[in-house]
């Protein structure tokens, strides 16, 4: 029997609207797995927003008496603010799992209870799940979008706490309380990675060697109850305690405490109220999440006509004014670029940033203010929120653009994205047009396109040979097998084909016919070789089975022959390793099947394919028939020039335009074939074709 959250979970996807709804592919359908469901009018016509995440934000207590269930929204939740960016018709769900242990038994209810109360479609994870979390994954063919976009603050509900009596009454105390005095606030956790003993050692410090400061600055450090119980958050806790204790004595004397500690729970007006009278703000965990303080500070510096009112704060006041002081190690970091940053781990640094914060010239603090109040306001929740909603209708659209197919066996099994014009080239499509043109370009790619790779026997057979000279016969056409190999090596193998051209070390080396000159792309600098060589050396000999290729152009360390995994990650660091010593040299590092290559910049197949067309352009003989086969990374760069040549209204167009991979993968050729045999014998029936009758 399928439990009733399942069913709520599946009632999400009864709509048409391919905004909200995640198509499940075609390959993955199983019949009789989702149910149908009735919906009203106007359930259909309201647009619905389904938010997914680990958890809910909802509040979760359970009485010690009855043992009932209480839920409420958790306001201060990012997810439950999320809900104002949009629409008031619009309807929002939540999915995800509770912040509470639910027994089995008691499931059932709580999930009918929060979706119809709160509209949230609960998820139950196993015992052993607790633990884990979801990571980001690519699907090949899929474009997965990676965005640094700081959440923001939900600025209408500050105003309007801010504007609350309560916090108004709070502000005018601490105005009257710290008049005259520099006050530093921070609100933290209390937490082991927080930082709070740095921080009153860094004040502790500042009072030390600047004694003019003493009874002039104060630090008021409001702690929130710890999220979770355990020995290391009560040795923070005693760790603070005695360190503000210490320095209050130190440099304290009566009316005057150099830190006041405020162990919460703290409410949130109060908090306000201290962010509003604070001349700094000091936020410096040693390691942190995104953590907002800053942001909310900024905009309660900023304050309201309330607020300002009670504060007596008019049009002939001088302008607002905040400094932040933040670590280097959080996340918000990044957004505040007029803050000071600093690293906590350094108590003299705090010090002197301290200090810093407190001479700012008036008109440097209001410009630091203006600037970060600027973003911070432009850049809230609901800009967040209404940013993912659209990526997320981009990435949609994309989805349904796309055909998906299931690749492989067991730990080889992967969903590839396809293009929907994506499609197998066929004899009969490719010898029709073949026929109707007169001018035809034929571009080969050699290892995994006319040779398996993993053939001990690397030259080419008597099968091979025999189609590339028919195909050359036609003098209509101009064959090129376009490879990364070397001149000399591609030379000694298809010396037998006297009309075929060959672009060596992906182009560097061209020639047209076997009695042709070798003509070279430019000259270019090879002086790096001599850096690259002995690093690669290295790995040749830390990794059995690898060896190295050094052509005229280019170095390759191959490690075919090597253990799969210890080769791969051979390979990875050879390749980051490369790309840090070549920084400022005219080359690329790249990675292929099996391989990795440093060549120059600008050296690519892809140069190849403009290179023939111009000269048969420049020759009269426009192609109007382009057919290029490949299979790897490098032939890529052969299909995007093709496509790009097309596209440009400026160039001649080509009739007929096949573009083709080896192998269901995600490319920019518009065709594929499924293997090497499929490749010989598409080529094998060319010159037949050419031969029959009309």
């Amino acid at each position: 029997m399928v439990s009733s959250c399942c069913l709520d979970q599946l009632n999400l996807l009864s709509t048409d609207d391919f905004r909200v709804m995640n198509r499940i592919p075609r390959v993955m359908k199983v019949p009789g797995v989702i149910s149908e469901f009735e919906e009203d009018q106007q359930t259909m016509s309201r647009k619905r927003v389904i938010v997914v995440s680990n958890q809910l934000p909802l509040r979760a207590s359970k009485d010690s008496v009855s043992g009932e269930w209480r839920f409420e929204f958790d306001e201060n939740d990012l997810l439950a603010q999320l809900k104002d960016a949009f629409p008031a018709d619009t309807e929002v769900r939540y999915v995800g799992t509770l912040k509470a242990d639910v027994d089995a038994a008691d499931q059932e209810e709580v999930a009918q209870h929060l979706h119809e109360k709160f509209s949230c479609e609960t998820i139950f994870l196993p015992v052993e799940m607790k633990n884990k979390f979801y990571h980001g994954f690519y699907y090949y063919g899929r474009n997965v979008t990676i965005k640094i976009l700081p959440a923001g603050i939900h600025m209408e509900q500050l105003q309007s706490v801010m504007s609350e009596e309560t916090t108004v009454r709070k502000a005018k105390e601490l105005k009257e309380e710290y008049e005259g005095k520099f006050l530093m606030v921070g609100v933290d956790d209390l937490d082991l990675f927080k930082g709070i003993p740095q921080k009153f050692l860094a004040m502790e410090e500042l009072l030390e060697f600047n004694p003019e400061l003493r009874g002039k600055v104060v630090l008021a450090q409001i702690t929130n109850p710890a999220r979770s119980l355990g020995r290391d958050v009560q040795e923070v806790l005693n760790e603070a305690n005695r360190i503000a204790m210490e320095v209050n004595q130190k440099f304290g004397k009566p009316g005057y405490k150099p830190i006041t500690f405020i162990k919460g729970p703290v409410t949130t007006q109060e908090k306000l109220a201290y962010y509003a009278v604070a001349d700094c703000c000091v936020v410096t965990p040693v390691r942190d999440g995104m953590n907002l303080v800053p942001y909310k500070y900024t905009a309660c510096r900023q304050g309201c006509p309330v607020l300002d009112k009670a504060l007596g704060v008019d049009e002939n006041s001088p302008p607002k004014n905040s400094v932040i002081l933040v670590s280097e190690f959080i996340g918000c970091s990044p957004s505040l670029s007029g803050a000071i940053r600093v690293n906590p781990w350094n108590i003299d640094e705090m010090a002197r940033a301290m200090y810093s914060a407190m001479e700012l010239p008036e008109t440097e603090k209001h410009l630091r203010h203006e600037k970060h109040y600027k973003y911070i306001s432009s850049h809230d929740v609901a800009y967040w929120a209404r940013s993912i909603d659209q990526d997320l209708e981009r990435a949609c659209r994309d989805h349904y653009h796309k055909r998906y197919w299931r690749v492989g066996l067991g730990l080889a099994f992967r969903l590839v994205a396809l293009e929907p014009n994506f499609r197998k080239l066929l004899g009969d499509t490719l010898n029709s047009a073949y026929k109707r043109t007169n001018s035809r370009l034929i571009l080969l790619d050699y290892d995994g396109t006319m040779m398996p790779p993993a053939s001990v026997n690397k030259g080419p057979s008597d099968e091979v040979i025999s189609v590339l000279n028919r195909l050359c016969d036609d003098p209509q056409n101009i064959v090129f097998i376009v490879s990364g190999r070397d001149r000399d090596t591609l030379g000694k193998w298809f010396s037998s084909c006297e009309k075929l051209g060959i672009a060596a070390e992906h182009g560097y080396f061209t020639r047209w016919t076997r009695d042709s000159p070798w003509e070279t792309y430019r000259s270019i600098d090879l002086s790096w070789k001599e850096v690259v060589e002995p690093i690669m050396q290295l790995y040749m000999e830390a990794t059995d089975g690898s060896y190295i290729e050094n052509k005229e152009s280019a170095i390759v360390w191959h490690h075919q022959d090597a253990d799969p995994d210890f080769g791969l990650c051979q390979a990875k660091e050879l390749h980051d390793h490369l790309e840090n010593v070549l920084a400022n040299e005219p080359v690329v590092v790249k990675r292929g099947q099996h391989i990795v290559e440093v060549k120059p910049q600008g050296l690519s197949k892809g140069i190849v394919v403009e290179n023939l067309i111009s000269n048969m352009r420049s020759r009269g003989k426009s192609p109007d028939f382009l057919l290029c086969i490949g299979d790897d990374r490098s032939d890529e760069d052969m299909f995007e020039s093709i496509a790009r040549s097309s596209a440009n209204p400026a160039l001649p167009a080509i009739a007929e335009i096949f573009a083709c991979t080896v192998g269901q993968k995600p490319s920019m050729a518009k065709y594929y074939v499924d293997d090497i045999v499929e490749v010989i014998g598409l080529l094998r029936g060319i010159p037949d074709a050419s031969v029959q009758p009309n």
